[in-house]
């Protein structure tokens, strides 16, 4: 298991309280913990990024600026991430990047120059663990008063009780996958016939603009 470079954050319900299609800035309101889990993986170095549906554009009940507004007011909340990727589109548009589909993984992967196996994605439903699985990535369920019960036990081996524990929990394994990448590296100097690893892999250019208008890095 690779270690993790990267945690990626539903929006709604798992950083900040899910008002349903918010497009005011003065609504937004912290989740206990959001701000300390942000704190405390960028203190260990790991980049960090929001994915989020949000399909009131697709709606017609608010813009992608307003959107936007809202990610900026959370983001000077939380202290800043790396980046904020947002689906637009309604359910039934069959775009590639609504969660459970793994765009958005995909998109914050490229833009933070990790690869997705490489990241953890935080959510409060099936659709955030689901898409980082069809990503390549790690899910973690932080379930809340809104998540079914039949996700809650789906997912009960990919869970944490707030996102603060989640966070916590990926630095305990990355530290252990750095041990135990380092024991084998004393090992593999042993041997004669033994060789460097490939340094690890880097995600690509990240998909064109067109292909989701809800992509955007923060200041």
């Amino acid at each position: 298991m690779k270690p993790v470079s990267a945690v990626l954050f539903d929006r709604d319900g798992t950083l900040v309280e899910d008002v349903p299609y918010n497009g005011d800035p003065d609504r937004v309101r912290l989740l206990p913990g959001a701000a300390a889990a942000v704190a405390l993986a960028r203190s260990h170095g790991l980049a960090t990024g929001v994915v989020s549906n949000q399909s009131g554009i697709g709606r017609g009940l608010l813009t992608a600026d307003d959107v936007r507004r809202v990610n900026e007011r959370a983001d000077a909340l939380l202290g800043g991430l790396d980046t904020w990727e947002f689906c637009p589109h309604t359910p039934d548009a069959g775009c590639d990047c609504r969660k459970p589909r793994p765009g958005l993984v995909l998109a914050a992967a490229a833009r933070l120059g990790v690869a997705p196996a490489e990241c953890l994605v935080v959510g409060d439903i099936a659709a955030d663990v689901l898409a980082a699985r069809a990503a390549g990535a790690r899910g973690v369920l932080v379930p809340n008063a809104a998540t079914a019960p039949a996700e809650a036990e789906r997912f009960a081996g990919q869970s944490a009780p707030d996102v603060l524990t989640a966070v916590r929990a990926a630095l305990a394994g990355a530290a252990g996958a750095r041990s135990s990448a380092g024991a084998a590296a004393v090992l593999g100097r042993t041997r004669p016939c033994g060789r460097d690893l490939a340094a690890r892999g880097r995600a690509g250019p990240s998909p064109s603009d067109a292909a989701c208008p809800g992509r955007r890095r923060s200041p």
